[in-house]
């Protein structure tokens, strides 16, 4: 059974998780059109953190940080390789959803690449009501970035 909790990147495993995850954003995109935050960076207080687990072992990780009232971004979705296929990214989603909605988000944004390696990250959201929208809390333009955007009912 998959389980969704709070947790903290800095944990080892995931500390491993997100590594790669860096790894992959790097090998994908160019320096500047990478927009993962590093461990400590999702940490912060503006942050929370969620791991979806199996018997104890990490199967997945996200983020939702806190842009302004009503508005939120998710960040930091990864699924272990192991673990791809098995509903975990969905499951992980659910829980972010949930959460700003009982949280009071209005309004929920994402950044994902436009290559290629984004193609199932992209498909998820859009299977999950994210539609396309402009660049947003600072971030610019860039040919290597899709924006995306989720209108939150009461929940």
């Amino acid at each position: 059974m998959i389980l969704v909790g709070r947790d903290t990147p800095e944990r080892e495993d995931v500390l491993q998780l997100l590594a790669g995850h860096l790894a992959d954003m790097y090998a994908t995109s160019p320096p500047e059109s990478v927009h993962a935050l590093d461990p400590a960076a999702l940490a912060g207080p503006d942050i929370r953190f969620w791991t979806a687990r199996e018997d104890f072992r990490l199967l997945g990780c996200a983020a939702l940080k806190h842009l302004g009232p009503g508005l939120g971004e998710i960040k930091s979705m990864r699924t272990s390789e192991r673990a791809r296929g098995r509903g975990v990214a969905t499951a992980l989603l659910s829980r972010l959803l949930t959460e700003a909605r009982t949280s009071g988000y209005r309004r929920l944004f994402l950044e994902t690449g436009s290559q290629e390696f984004f193609v199932p990250a992209r498909r998820l959201y859009e299977r999950h009501g994210f539609t396309p929208c402009p660049p947003f809390a600072g971030y610019e333009l860039d040919p290597n970035s899709v924006f995306m955007a989720l209108e939150l009912d009461a929940g």
